[in-house]
């Protein structure tokens, strides 16, 4: 039973946004929600990080790599060569983690960062809701998110940063193509992202059979990994049948970073974000890898966004719910690009764009 204040997990599943009240009538209405839910598989992803060991320092425990590289909880250093891991290579330490949510690459976890240390710094500052999200909106102008293009080189984009294989349900791996302009990659198993937002959206029956797509479960034992050029591109979510550009749908998914233009990159795993290095020499790789670990029940109420591969009364998949808002058609999106999304969003009409900064 997922709860927690706007977690994803619990919104995907019809607990709402917030934890339940404290009082006696709000619990009796919560275990009331709890013996009417009814069960539902979840996926759940393991993740494995590799990189250089540090120089010195001991084995076990291993020592950090920096004192400035703090990694999320949920990743924790392994002996650094198994011999059932062919991923693994002696002078080599290894991480290992898991999700439920997301993992996510680029400008989305760098606004996120951003976020995250300045409330570690100032947690007085970070009260309310409200003030969390506009100390956000703030960080994402500051890091430069809504005018990417300008303030992010292209050595940053994904397509320059890393390698990127996936493997579907075949046993092969293939190379995933990812547009240049894309700055941000997110490897989704929930239909609810940054706030309850669908990045994958639904694709209509064309677009399944063109590009063999599958409806997005949460038990398929796939992850819908979407793409993003900047912040203006993640204000179509908020529009009817908005979505990202969606890249893939896979069983596994591997990044592989070589020397390149940007020494790191920034990851978040489920909310917790951290600046990642990046190999700085020909000599050295970092890799991630996502692989499907198994599944576990999980209570969902009638509300529940999520949809399983195994339970009839899920939602169905029409066609009409995605009307091909996809780039092909590129005046909307030079609109949304320039104006965003909804409809606050917007910028009057009598404003001259060309005057804002």
């Amino acid at each position: 039973m997922p709860l927690g204040t706007g977690n994803n997990l619990p919104f995907a599943f019809g607990w709402g946004k917030k934890n339940p009240g404290t009082d006696v009538q709000a619990v009796m209405s919560f275990m009331k929600k709890v013996k009417n839910a009814k069960e539902m598989k979840i996926d759940n992803w393991h993740i494995l990080m590799r990189m250089r060991a540090p120089k010195e320092g001991s084995c076990d425990p291993i020592a950090p790599l920096e004192p400035a590289l703090e990694l999320p909880h949920s990743l924790h250093a392994v002996h650094r060569v198994s011999p059932t891991d062919d991923l693994n290579m002696e002078g080599y330490i290894t991480f290992r983690g898991g999700f439920w949510n997301y993992f996510s690459m680029g400008m989305d976890a760098q606004v996120s960062y951003a976020f995250h240390s300045e409330r570690k710094l100032h947690p007085e500052k970070f009260k309310n809701q409200l003030i969390n999200q506009s100390t956000y909106a703030k960080l994402g102008c500051s890091q430069g998110w809504f005018l990417a293009s300008l303030f992010h080189p292209s050595s940053r984009n994904i397509a320059h940063l890393a390698k990127v294989e996936i493997m579907k349900r075949s046993g092969k791996w293939e190379k995933l193509l990812v547009p240049n302009s894309i700055r941000s990659i997110v490897c989704l198993n929930l239909p609810s992202f940054s706030g309850g937002l669908n990045p994958w959206g639904t694709p209509n029956s064309n677009k399944r059979r063109d590009r063999d797509l599958t409806p997005p479960f949460v038990d398929d034992g796939l992850l819908e990994v979407v793409g993003f050029r900047d912040a203006w591109h993640g204000l179509v979510l908020l529009a009817p049948n908005g979505h990202g550009t969606r890249l893939a749908q896979a069983h596994r998914i591997r990044f592989e970073f070589r020397r390149g233009g940007a020494d790191h990159t920034f990851m978040r795993i489920d909310g917790e974000p951290w600046k990642q290095p990046l190999p700085s020499d020909d000599d050295n790789t970092v890799l991630v890898e996502i692989s499907h670990l198994g599944q576990v029940n999980m209570l969902a109420t009638d509300g529940c966004k999520s949809k399983s591969v195994n339970d009839p009364s899920s939602p169905c998949c029409h066609d009409a719910e995605d009307k091909d808002s996809d780039e092909e058609d590129l005046a909307q999106a030079e609109e949304f690009r320039k104006f965003g999304a909804a409809d606050t969003f917007r910028i009057p009409d009598e404003v001259d764009i060309s005057q804002l900064s």
